[in-house]
């Protein structure tokens, strides 16, 4: 049987580059998908070219390119046994802070593009009985005081569930992914004490690589010294 397929959205950086890695170490094949057609060609060169990873210039808010990437990935290696919708970006807390378009592009790219991912390869993972996970956050958990973010996360954290819901008679398996303060692209400045996007990506790891009877459904990872 040929190597199982990994898909990643938000692949160019961060939490999905890490993945990536992890997952191409791990004998995976790899569809890396982004709005960064640069950083994702060289790290799809990085984990082995056109026999072992692809990439797919992709911005998650467009269906029509969603359902593209999901042609090409079955273009390139006939199936796709993961997806992982990890595409998304932050914005200040504070109801008076960002910009309106800010705002809108944040909602757009973490909620509606999350469940574009989601209705883009579900006939896919069906048919390999494969694996969805979704990048949600301990703000997906809890409120975070003026935080718009924070309620993107929350969408997330239930259209986890309600895919697992929906999905549950057909073998696919889901897990929500939350992580606590990781040291990513995402923050203007560097955390210190805070994950590494490779503790992240071993939590993904960790899902997937479960036996076919096992549904991790959530994983809430934070740093020792992050206390909520």
């Amino acid at each position: 049987m040929a190597d199982p397929v990994f898909l990643i959205t938000g692949a160019s950086s961060g939490i999905g580059a890490a993945t990536a890695r992890q997952a191409a170490s791990a004998g995976y094949r790899l569809v890396l998908a982004a709005r960064s057609a640069d950083r994702l060609a060289a790290l799809a060169g990085e984990l082995g070219g056109p026999g072992r990873a692809i990439a797919v210039t992709c911005d998650v808010t467009d269906f029509a390119q969603q359902e593209a990437m999901v042609r090409d990935a079955l273009d390139a290696f006939g199936a796709i046994d993961v997806a992982f919708a990890n595409a998304g970006f932050g914005a200040s807390r504070g109801f008076l802070n960002e910009t309106p378009e800010h705002w809108r592009e944040m909602v757009l790219t973490n909620v509606l593009g999350c469940a574009f991912t989601i209705r883009a390869t579900i006939p896919a993972l069906k048919e390999s009985v494969g694996h969805l996970l979704l990048t949600s956050s301990v703000a997906g958990r809890r409120a975070l005081q003026g935080s718009l973010y924070s309620a993107t996360k929350h969408a997330v954290t239930a259209m986890a569930e309600s895919a697992r819901l929906e999905l549950n008679d057909t073998g696919v398996r889901v897990t929500s992914i939350e992580p606590g303060m990781v040291d990513t692209p995402f923050f203007d400045n560097p955390v210190s004490n805070a994950l590494e996007p490779d503790d992240i990506a071993r939590a993904v790891l960790f899902a997937v690589q479960q036996p076919r009877h096992v549904d991790v459904n959530e994983i809430l990872i934070r740093p020792v010294s992050q206390p909520t």
